[in-house]
């Protein structure tokens, strides 16, 4: 049954890059498609086997997607939007768990701290590749664009930490005091370890490869497969060394991102920024295990979405899409001069989406299946359905409806020069402006 299942999805990838252009027009994105297709197996098909392979997917898809997001980002980029950038991550990523944490505690008075900071922390993070319609969309101004895609960059590596280490101390919260306390102990070891493997393979193999293709002239196909290498080696060498891979990965991109400098821009082969050539395969193949993730999701979290499902995880995903969002948005940019139209669009604009799967993936993977599993895993399976079709489905129009305001208004903060952002990965084609 798996290898028919893994068939059936090869297709379904094709039926949809055939029918994308067409899906698109109606706001019909790709992690609308595939959750929808992994529903139906999971209904069907799926007997709750080969739990392994899931994981195993999960952790090289968050590992990749990590070091991309954090490597796309280029400081010289974003030099005039760093801060606006800053608010948002220093100040409305912390309010956005902490706020979260409060809430669980509230509507779930049976779920322990750590499962709470889980809760919070997974659904944190934003997905710009569920609202590329926004981020791609000519007609809003390129700098919330930038702004948008650099959060939703970094702020994943940023809160992956908070998550391996509430589930670490979730996993061991029923035994005594001693034995969380040595949990979360090895899990700060493991954090600290996987900084230093990122900071070394990340600076090491940039400045490398740079040194290479300054010399050379490396081949950009080659120059590509070189760079997917790095995630891979952070996470699984970070692994070996019984260190965090997930960390490895993230800053590996960040130091990576820092190192490799190209002098010249050549004619690109694979993108239309010299700066990016290099993450274009990572791209591609985090695009393809983001399609297998979605799918996934939809197979072990929405197809079982009725023996998780409760009404305090359902209130939770309404907060957490709404207020739990924007009022951390909107205090992190008070003193921003943006107008408050502005606020409210960046505020919506926060989808939750693969890095909140993936955590839930590798929660369900490594927690004991319990009654308080249970309803957090519902409340994130919950969050990230409403977010897929909500977002999905708002993003073109919203960000249409917006262009027309700037256009109007001609807002002088928004309309300030910044770079503008790639597409990234599972990023469709930008729509032309209505």
């Amino acid at each position: 049954m798996p290898a028919l299942v893994t068939a059936v999805f090869g297709l379904v990838v094709v039926g949809y890059v055939t029918a994308s252009h067409r899906l698109d027009r109606w706001n019909v994105t790709a992690p609308i498609v595939f959750t929808a297709v992994g529903t139906v197996i999971g209904i069907w098909f799926w007997d709750g086997t080969d739990t392994a392979i899931v994981h195993g997917i999960a952790e090289i898809a968050l590992a990749l997607i990590l070091f991309h997001d954090a490597a796309q980002v280029r400081p010289r980029q974003i030099q005039s939007d760093a801060g606006a950038c800053a608010r948002l991550l220093l100040i409305g990523l912390p309010l956005t768990i902490v706020l979260g944490v409060v809430i669980a505690q509230l509507l779930m008075p049976g779920v322990g701290i750590w499962m709470a900071l889980l809760l919070a922390a997974a659904l944190a993070p934003t997905d710009a590749g569920l609202g590329a319609p926004t981020v791609l969309n000519p007609v809003v101004p390129v700098r919330i664009r930038r702004i948008l895609n650099v959060e939703s960059g970094l702020n994943d590596g940023l809160a992956t930490p908070i998550v391996l280490f509430a589930i670490a101390a979730a996993a061991n919260s029923e035994g005594s005091s001693v034995g969380v306390g040595s949990a979360v102990g090895a899990a700060l070891i493991e954090l600290a370890g996987g900084l230093v493997v990122g900071i070394l393979l990340g600076a090491g193999c940039g400045r490398l490869l740079a040194y290479a293709d300054r010399r050379a002239r490396l081949a950009t196909e080659l120059l590509t497969v070189a760079t997917l290498a790095i995630p891979v080696a952070a996470y699984y060498g970070s692994v070996a060394w019984h260190a965090n891979g997930f960390v490895a990965a993230f800053i590996a991109g960040t130091a990576f991102a820092a190192a490799f400098t190209r002098p010249t821009a050549r004619q690109p082969v694979v993108a239309a920024d010299a700066a990016e050539e290099p993450l274009q395969l990572a791209a591609w193949v985090s695009t393809a295990l983001g399609y297998a993730v979605w799918a996934l999701f939809g197979v072990i979290g929405v197809a079982q979405l009725f023996l998780m499902l409760s009404w305090p995880g359902v209130i939770f995903a309404v907060l957490s899409l709404t207020v739990l969002r924007m009022l951390p948005v909107a205090i992190a940019l008070v003193g921003s001069r943006f107008a408050f139209r502005t606020v409210l669009f960046v505020g919506w604009f926060g989808p939750r989406g693969l890095a909140s799967v993936i955590f839930g993936l590798i929660a369900v993977e490594e927690l004991e299946i319990t009654d308080e599993t249970r309803m957090i895993i519902g409340a994130i399976t919950v969050t990230v359905l409403l977010s897929v079709v909500l977002h999905g489905v708002s993003a073109a129009p919203g960000a249409d409806r917006y262009g027309r305001w700037v256009r109007a208004a001609q807002p002088a903060e928004e309309l300030k020069s910044s770079a503008a952002p790639s597409g990234g990965r599972a990023a469709p084609p930008a729509r032309r402006p209505r």
